[in-house]
Protein backbone atom coordinates (compact mmCIF):
# COMPACT_ATOMS: atom_id res chain seq x y z
CA UNK A 1 0.00 0.00 0.00
CA UNK A 2 1.10 3.54 -0.77
CA UNK A 3 0.73 6.28 1.81
CA UNK A 4 -1.47 9.19 0.66
CA UNK A 5 -2.24 12.56 2.22
CA UNK A 6 -5.67 14.16 1.90
CA UNK A 7 -4.76 17.19 4.02
CA UNK A 8 -1.35 18.19 2.69
CA UNK A 9 -2.03 21.86 3.43
CA UNK A 10 -3.83 21.37 6.70
CA UNK A 11 -7.39 22.61 7.00
CA UNK A 12 -7.05 25.06 4.11
CA UNK A 13 -8.48 22.77 1.44
CA UNK A 14 -11.39 21.26 3.41
CA UNK A 15 -12.47 24.60 4.87
CA UNK A 16 -12.21 26.42 1.53
CA UNK A 17 -13.97 23.55 -0.25
CA UNK A 18 -16.77 23.58 2.34
CA UNK A 19 -17.21 27.35 1.99
CA UNK A 20 -17.41 27.11 -1.81
CA UNK A 21 -19.90 24.25 -1.53
CA UNK A 22 -22.11 26.28 0.81
CA UNK A 23 -21.93 29.28 -1.52
CA UNK A 24 -22.92 27.22 -4.54
CA UNK A 25 -25.78 25.61 -2.62
CA UNK A 26 -26.99 29.00 -1.39
CA UNK A 27 -27.02 30.50 -4.89
CA UNK A 28 -28.73 27.43 -6.27
CA UNK A 29 -31.47 27.54 -3.64
CA UNK A 30 -32.08 31.25 -4.26
CA UNK A 31 -32.46 30.47 -7.96
CA UNK A 32 -34.95 27.71 -7.11
CA UNK A 33 -37.05 30.06 -4.98
CA UNK A 34 -37.37 32.38 -7.97
CA UNK A 35 -38.12 29.48 -10.30
CA UNK A 36 -41.10 28.54 -8.11
CA UNK A 37 -42.70 31.91 -8.83
CA UNK A 38 -42.57 31.43 -12.61
CA UNK A 39 -43.81 28.93 -15.16
CA UNK A 40 -42.68 27.66 -18.52
CA UNK A 41 -39.49 29.07 -20.00
CA UNK A 42 -38.84 31.48 -17.15
CA UNK A 43 -38.92 28.65 -14.63
CA UNK A 44 -36.61 26.53 -16.81
CA UNK A 45 -34.15 29.43 -17.07
CA UNK A 46 -33.89 29.81 -13.29
CA UNK A 47 -33.58 26.03 -12.85
CA UNK A 48 -30.66 26.00 -15.31
CA UNK A 49 -28.93 28.71 -13.28
CA UNK A 50 -29.56 26.66 -10.15
CA UNK A 51 -28.03 23.57 -11.80
CA UNK A 52 -24.91 25.53 -12.74
CA UNK A 53 -24.59 26.96 -9.24
CA UNK A 54 -25.06 23.67 -7.40
CA UNK A 55 -23.39 21.37 -9.91
CA UNK A 56 -20.36 23.48 -10.86
CA UNK A 57 -19.69 25.49 -7.69
CA UNK A 58 -21.46 23.55 -4.93
CA UNK A 59 -20.24 20.07 -5.94
CA UNK A 60 -17.53 20.01 -8.61
CA UNK A 61 -15.50 22.99 -7.38
CA UNK A 62 -15.60 21.67 -3.83
CA UNK A 63 -14.39 18.28 -5.07
CA UNK A 64 -11.36 19.61 -6.88
CA UNK A 65 -10.46 22.20 -4.26
CA UNK A 66 -10.22 19.27 -1.86
CA UNK A 67 -8.26 17.30 -4.46
CA UNK A 68 -5.61 20.03 -4.53
CA UNK A 69 -4.73 18.88 -1.01
CA UNK A 70 -4.34 15.23 -2.12
CA UNK A 71 -0.72 14.20 -2.59
CA UNK A 72 1.38 11.08 -2.73
CA UNK A 73 4.87 11.55 -1.30
CA UNK A 74 7.53 11.44 -3.99
CA UNK A 75 5.06 11.43 -6.90
CA UNK A 76 3.53 13.99 -9.21
CA UNK A 77 -0.20 13.69 -9.92
CA UNK A 78 -1.42 14.74 -13.34
CA UNK A 79 -5.00 15.11 -14.56
CA UNK A 80 -6.74 13.95 -17.71
CA UNK A 81 -8.26 17.18 -19.04
CA UNK A 82 -11.19 15.79 -21.09
CA UNK A 83 -12.22 13.43 -18.32
CA UNK A 84 -12.05 16.18 -15.70
CA UNK A 85 -14.21 18.54 -17.78
CA UNK A 86 -16.65 15.70 -18.45
CA UNK A 87 -17.01 15.16 -14.70
CA UNK A 88 -18.01 18.83 -14.29
CA UNK A 89 -20.58 18.60 -17.09
CA UNK A 90 -22.02 15.44 -15.53
CA UNK A 91 -22.44 17.22 -12.20
CA UNK A 92 -24.32 20.10 -13.85
CA UNK A 93 -26.43 17.77 -16.00
CA UNK A 94 -27.61 15.43 -13.23
CA UNK A 95 -28.45 18.31 -10.90
CA UNK A 96 -30.40 19.92 -13.73
CA UNK A 97 -32.33 16.70 -14.42
CA UNK A 98 -33.26 16.36 -10.76
CA UNK A 99 -34.34 20.01 -10.54
CA UNK A 100 -36.50 19.72 -13.67
CA UNK A 101 -38.16 16.54 -12.39
CA UNK A 102 -39.09 18.21 -9.13
CA UNK A 103 -39.63 21.71 -10.53
CA UNK A 104 -42.12 20.59 -13.17
CA UNK A 105 -43.58 17.71 -11.15
CA UNK A 106 -46.77 17.52 -9.15
CA UNK A 107 -45.03 18.16 -5.82
CA UNK A 108 -45.43 14.58 -4.62
CA UNK A 109 -42.97 12.19 -3.01
CA UNK A 110 -42.28 10.17 -6.15
CA UNK A 111 -40.67 13.00 -8.18
CA UNK A 112 -38.62 13.98 -5.14
CA UNK A 113 -37.20 10.48 -4.61
CA UNK A 114 -36.64 9.95 -8.34
CA UNK A 115 -34.81 13.24 -8.69
CA UNK A 116 -32.80 12.62 -5.51
CA UNK A 117 -31.62 9.20 -6.71
CA UNK A 118 -30.61 10.61 -10.09
CA UNK A 119 -28.73 13.51 -8.49
CA UNK A 120 -27.03 11.24 -5.95
CA UNK A 121 -25.85 8.68 -8.47
CA UNK A 122 -24.73 11.46 -10.79
CA UNK A 123 -22.75 13.21 -8.05
CA UNK A 124 -21.08 9.93 -7.08
CA UNK A 125 -20.27 9.33 -10.75
CA UNK A 126 -18.73 12.79 -10.95
CA UNK A 127 -16.61 12.11 -7.88
CA UNK A 128 -15.22 8.79 -9.06
CA UNK A 129 -14.77 10.04 -12.60
CA UNK A 130 -12.69 12.86 -11.17
CA UNK A 131 -10.67 10.28 -9.26
CA UNK A 132 -10.18 8.29 -12.44
CA UNK A 133 -8.94 11.46 -14.15
CA UNK A 134 -5.83 11.38 -11.94
CA UNK A 135 -2.79 10.06 -13.75
CA UNK A 136 -0.09 8.47 -11.60
CA UNK A 137 2.16 5.42 -11.78
CA UNK A 138 0.32 3.61 -8.98
CA UNK A 139 -2.95 1.70 -9.25
CA UNK A 140 -6.17 2.65 -7.43
CA UNK A 141 -8.96 0.49 -6.01
CA UNK A 142 -11.69 1.11 -3.43
CA UNK A 143 -12.99 -0.33 -0.20
CA UNK A 144 -16.45 -1.56 -1.14
CA UNK A 145 -18.38 -0.73 2.10
CA UNK A 146 -17.04 2.83 2.12
CA UNK A 147 -17.69 3.10 -1.60
CA UNK A 148 -21.36 2.14 -1.11
CA UNK A 149 -21.63 4.47 1.88
CA UNK A 150 -20.37 7.40 -0.22
CA UNK A 151 -23.02 6.68 -2.85
CA UNK A 152 -25.74 6.51 -0.18
CA UNK A 153 -24.56 9.83 1.25
CA UNK A 154 -24.69 11.35 -2.23
CA UNK A 155 -28.27 10.15 -2.76
CA UNK A 156 -29.38 11.47 0.64
CA UNK A 157 -27.66 14.79 -0.04
CA UNK A 158 -29.28 15.08 -3.48
CA UNK A 159 -32.72 14.31 -2.10
CA UNK A 160 -32.26 16.78 0.74
CA UNK A 161 -31.17 19.46 -1.70
CA UNK A 162 -34.25 18.96 -3.86
CA UNK A 163 -36.51 18.91 -0.81
CA UNK A 164 -34.95 22.13 0.46
CA UNK A 165 -35.51 23.69 -2.95
CA UNK A 166 -39.24 23.05 -2.68
CA UNK A 167 -39.57 24.22 0.93
CA UNK A 168 -37.20 27.01 1.94
CA UNK A 169 -38.26 30.59 1.29
CA UNK A 170 -36.54 33.02 3.62
CA UNK A 171 -32.88 33.94 3.41
CA UNK A 172 -32.22 32.55 6.89
CA UNK A 173 -33.69 29.17 6.02
CA UNK A 174 -31.67 29.14 2.80
CA UNK A 175 -28.45 29.77 4.73
CA UNK A 176 -29.19 26.92 7.13
CA UNK A 177 -30.02 24.56 4.25
CA UNK A 178 -26.82 25.59 2.44
CA UNK A 179 -24.70 24.83 5.50
CA UNK A 180 -26.27 21.37 5.77
CA UNK A 181 -25.78 20.71 2.06
CA UNK A 182 -22.14 21.75 2.36
CA UNK A 183 -21.65 19.20 5.11
CA UNK A 184 -23.30 16.49 3.00
CA UNK A 185 -21.20 17.21 -0.11
CA UNK A 186 -17.96 17.42 1.86
CA UNK A 187 -18.86 14.27 3.78
CA UNK A 188 -19.53 12.38 0.57
CA UNK A 189 -16.20 13.53 -0.89
CA UNK A 190 -14.04 12.54 2.05
CA UNK A 191 -15.90 9.26 2.49
CA UNK A 192 -15.01 8.45 -1.11
CA UNK A 193 -11.42 9.48 -0.49
CA UNK A 194 -11.32 7.23 2.59
CA UNK A 195 -12.48 4.34 0.41
CA UNK A 196 -9.52 4.90 -1.94
CA UNK A 197 -6.65 2.43 -1.79
CA UNK A 198 -3.41 3.04 -3.72
CA UNK A 199 -1.05 0.22 -4.59
CA UNK A 200 2.40 0.31 -6.09
CA UNK A 201 2.37 0.34 -9.87
CA UNK A 202 4.84 0.47 -12.73
CA UNK A 203 3.27 2.95 -15.16
CA UNK A 204 6.14 4.85 -16.76
CA UNK A 205 4.91 7.18 -19.49
CA UNK A 206 2.38 9.72 -18.27
CA UNK A 207 0.80 12.65 -20.07
CA UNK A 208 -1.60 15.14 -18.57
CA UNK A 209 -1.87 18.52 -16.92
CA UNK A 210 -0.75 19.47 -13.47
CA UNK A 211 -3.18 20.85 -10.94
CA UNK A 212 -1.64 24.30 -11.06
CA UNK A 213 -1.72 24.55 -14.87
CA UNK A 214 -5.25 23.22 -15.33
CA UNK A 215 -7.39 23.05 -12.21
CA UNK A 216 -6.53 26.46 -10.81
CA UNK A 217 -7.51 28.39 -14.00
CA UNK A 218 -10.68 26.29 -14.25
CA UNK A 219 -11.58 27.07 -10.66
CA UNK A 220 -10.97 30.76 -11.32
CA UNK A 221 -13.39 30.58 -14.26
CA UNK A 222 -16.02 28.93 -12.09
CA UNK A 223 -15.51 31.67 -9.50
CA UNK A 224 -16.22 34.30 -12.16
CA UNK A 225 -19.38 32.44 -13.22
CA UNK A 226 -20.45 32.24 -9.58
CA UNK A 227 -19.95 35.97 -9.20
CA UNK A 228 -22.07 36.58 -12.31
CA UNK A 229 -24.86 34.37 -10.93
CA UNK A 230 -24.67 36.30 -7.68
CA UNK A 231 -25.21 39.57 -9.55
CA UNK A 232 -28.17 38.13 -11.45
CA UNK A 233 -29.81 36.97 -8.23
CA UNK A 234 -29.17 40.21 -6.37
CA UNK A 235 -30.63 42.32 -9.19
CA UNK A 236 -33.71 40.16 -9.73
CA UNK A 237 -36.95 40.43 -7.71
CA UNK A 238 -37.49 38.01 -4.88
CA UNK A 239 -40.17 35.34 -4.84
CA UNK A 240 -42.50 37.49 -2.71
CA UNK A 241 -42.04 40.47 -5.02
CA UNK A 242 -42.78 38.32 -8.07
CA UNK A 243 -45.99 37.01 -6.46
CA UNK A 244 -47.02 40.53 -5.44
CA UNK A 245 -46.53 41.81 -8.99
CA UNK A 246 -48.57 38.91 -10.33
CA UNK A 247 -51.40 39.60 -7.88
CA UNK A 248 -51.37 43.28 -8.83
CA UNK A 249 -51.61 42.46 -12.53
CA UNK A 250 -54.45 40.02 -11.88
CA UNK A 251 -56.32 42.59 -9.79
CA UNK A 252 -55.96 45.25 -12.49
CA UNK A 253 -57.12 42.81 -15.15
CA UNK A 254 -60.11 41.79 -13.01
CA UNK A 255 -61.12 45.39 -12.36
CA UNK A 256 -60.92 46.24 -16.02
CA UNK A 257 -62.97 43.19 -17.00
CA UNK A 258 -65.61 44.07 -14.41
CA UNK A 259 -65.96 47.58 -15.81
CA UNK A 260 -66.03 46.55 -19.45
CA UNK A 261 -66.72 42.85 -19.76
CA UNK A 262 -65.37 41.35 -22.95
CA UNK A 263 -63.76 44.56 -24.10
CA UNK A 264 -60.22 45.27 -25.01
CA UNK A 265 -58.09 47.91 -23.32
CA UNK A 266 -59.19 51.35 -24.48
CA UNK A 267 -57.55 52.69 -27.61
CA UNK A 268 -57.46 56.31 -28.67
CA UNK A 269 -60.43 56.87 -30.96
CA UNK A 270 -61.46 59.65 -33.36
CA UNK A 271 -64.10 62.11 -32.12
CA UNK A 272 -67.61 60.82 -32.71
CA UNK A 273 -70.43 63.06 -34.01
CA UNK A 274 -73.09 64.21 -31.58
CA UNK A 275 -75.86 62.87 -33.73
CA UNK A 276 -76.67 59.18 -34.17
CA UNK A 277 -73.95 57.35 -36.12
CA UNK A 278 -76.53 55.93 -38.58
CA UNK A 279 -77.54 59.40 -39.67
CA UNK A 280 -74.05 60.77 -39.82
CA UNK A 281 -72.71 61.91 -43.15
CA UNK A 282 -69.33 63.39 -43.79
CA UNK A 283 -69.54 67.17 -43.83
CA UNK A 284 -69.31 68.94 -47.16
CA UNK A 285 -66.12 70.80 -47.84
CA UNK A 286 -66.30 74.31 -46.50
CA UNK A 287 -66.97 77.13 -49.00
CA UNK A 288 -65.93 80.73 -48.60
CA UNK A 289 -68.69 82.67 -46.92
CA UNK A 290 -70.74 84.92 -49.26
CA UNK A 291 -70.50 88.63 -48.49
CA UNK A 292 -73.30 89.75 -46.29
CA UNK A 293 -75.38 92.77 -47.46
CA UNK A 294 -74.92 95.93 -45.52
CA UNK A 295 -77.55 96.48 -42.89
CA UNK A 296 -80.55 98.44 -44.18
CA UNK A 297 -80.63 102.09 -43.23
CA UNK A 298 -83.81 103.28 -41.56
CA UNK A 299 -86.10 105.00 -44.10
CA UNK A 300 -86.39 108.73 -43.89
CA UNK A 301 -89.67 109.81 -42.38
CA UNK A 302 -92.26 110.83 -44.93
CA UNK A 303 -92.87 114.54 -44.87
CA UNK A 304 -96.15 115.70 -43.58
CA UNK A 305 -98.20 118.26 -45.44
CA UNK A 306 -98.30 121.68 -43.90
CA UNK A 307 -101.65 123.32 -44.03
CA UNK A 308 -100.28 126.33 -45.84
CA UNK A 309 -98.44 124.28 -48.42
CA UNK A 310 -99.77 123.61 -51.83
CA UNK A 311 -100.20 120.27 -53.49
CA UNK A 312 -97.83 117.58 -52.34
CA UNK A 313 -95.06 117.03 -54.89
CA UNK A 314 -93.30 114.15 -53.26
CA UNK A 315 -90.37 116.27 -52.17
CA UNK A 316 -89.94 117.77 -48.78
CA UNK A 317 -90.21 121.47 -48.40
CA UNK A 318 -87.74 123.42 -46.37
CA UNK A 319 -89.15 126.35 -44.47
CA UNK A 320 -87.55 129.73 -45.17
CA UNK A 321 -89.16 131.47 -42.39
CA UNK A 322 -92.50 131.83 -40.73
CA UNK A 323 -95.12 130.70 -43.21
CA UNK A 324 -92.63 130.48 -46.15
CA UNK A 325 -91.43 127.23 -47.78
CA UNK A 326 -89.12 126.43 -50.65
CA UNK A 327 -88.55 123.33 -52.71
CA UNK A 328 -85.19 121.62 -52.34
CA UNK A 329 -82.83 121.78 -55.33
Amino acid sequence: MVTVHNFSYGLLNPVLGYAVSCLGAFLGLRCITRARAYAGFDRARWLCLAAISVGAAGIWAMHFIAMLGFTIPGQQILYNVPLTIASMLIAIAVVGVGLFIVGFGDGGLRPLITGGVIVGIGVASMHYMGMAAMIMPDSVHYNMPLFVLSVVIAIVAGTAALWAGTRVRSTRATIVASLIMGVAVSGMHYTGMAAMRVSMGSMAAMSGSTAVSFLVPLLVGITIVTFAVTLVISLSPTEDEIHEDARLRDRLATDFSADKPGSQPPQPAAPQPAWPPSAWQPPAPSQPAAPQPAPAQPAAPLPTRHPSAGAFTGRARIPRGPGRWRQPD
